[in-house]
């Protein structure tokens, strides 16, 4: 059994020379993967993981995830194929039906048939065999190729769900889950269960897709000052993730009261709405110690990997250098 991955979570709200700097730092401090996430209203994820591909020679890199309502898969297959070559071969292709899309007037009908038929699109184009592709939402003519060679015909495929139905078709042909948004160890055996399916349908063992787990983080030497940032980071997600998680009891009417409060742009007030059980479930934060043993319960559950999503910390790097210094070296990885 290979060692649980611990990846950082990144928004692309920063300059290229940030991610420079942070890619270099969790390089050296033993992280394995970055993600650039590609979330309504923020930058493109591409230039950034471009950059620190750039200066890293060990991590693997993608974005989790692009999102085929809002990009063609010929687009996402393009962008795929330029982070592979520069990454020499180190990009994942992350996908995810997307959230918050309804805001620019795109409305995600039928989401497992675009996730299906994208991964389908994406892979026959990097094979440059020319067989195309005819399916409901997406076509790809015969003979049409890339005029470019590329990397890899088949860089590891994400695919971020929570559904049942969408994970069962994960089981089938997905490297790896992202579950976002929360720390929740109790999850991962829904995950599981969730993916048993699509595993035994494609005649895959129990077991083979591996279950990334990642949310909100801040660690601080200051435990209270870096809880009461998580408090207010986590209150847009918690809206959305609130109501996946089917093993928690989340108290009634708050999570409409947090919504409320996000769609007003309070999300101090939004924060401190949250108890500090139920910010356990969705954030990692406080010390690296407390930080440590969240992340140890779900390693102990059976994931694959532990993302640290954004901001990390107090401040980003001072974060960044804490979960390799003083997290890492805490945790059984196996």
């Amino acid at each position: 059994m290979s060692p649980v991955e611990i990846g950082l979570g990144l928004q692309s709200n920063r300059s290229r020379e940030e991610y420079g700097r942070i890619a270099v730092l969790a390089e050296a401090r033993g992280i394995d993967v970055l993600s650039v996430f590609a979330d309504l209203m923020f930058q493109p994820p591409l230039p950034a993981l471009l950059e620190m591909a750039r200066v890293t020679e060990r991590v693997r890199v993608g974005a989790a995830c692009w999102n085929p309502y809002s990009m063609h898969p010929y687009e996402i297959a393009g962008q795929l194929a330029a982070l592979d070559s520069a990454s020499d071969g180190r990009a994942y292709l992350g996908l995810a039906r997307g959230t918050w899309l309804g805001d620019i007037g795109i409305e995600q009908a039928r989401p497992l048939a675009y996730l299906r038929e994208t991964v389908a699109f994406v892979y026959r184009l990097l094979a440059g065999d020319g067989a195309g592709f005819d399916g409901e939402v997406f076509q790809l003519a015969r003979n049409a190729r890339l005029r470019y060679e590329a990397h890899r015909p088949d860089p590891p495929l994400l695919i971020g769900a929570w559904g049942p139905r969408t994970l069962a078709y994960a089981g089938r042909v997905a490297h790896e889950i992202k579950v976002g948004g929360t720390a929740n160890p109790a999850v991962v055996s829904v995950m599981r269960d969730r993916l048993a399916p699509g595993e035994t349908a494609a005649g895959r063992e129990p077991g083979s897709v591996g279950i990334v787990v990642g949310a909100v983080t801040v660690v601080d030497t200051d435990g209270a000052a870096a809880r009461r940032l998580a408090r207010r980071e986590v209150a847009m997600y918690l809206g959305v993730v609130g109501d996946l998680d089917p093993t928690i009891d989340v108290p009634p009417g708050l999570l409409a009261e947090v919504k409320t409060l996000v769609a007003a742009g309070d999300h101090e007030g939004a924060g401190a709405l949250i108890p500090d059980e139920l910010l356990d479930v969705f954030a990692f934060s406080g010390t690296p110690e407390q930080v440590a043993a969240q992340a140890q319960r779900l390693i102990d559950a059976g994931v694959s990997r532990v993302e640290f999503g954004t901001p990390q910390g107090l401040d980003s790097e001072r974060g960044i250098e804490l979960i390799g210094t003083r997290v890492l070296p805490a945790l059984d990885r196996g």
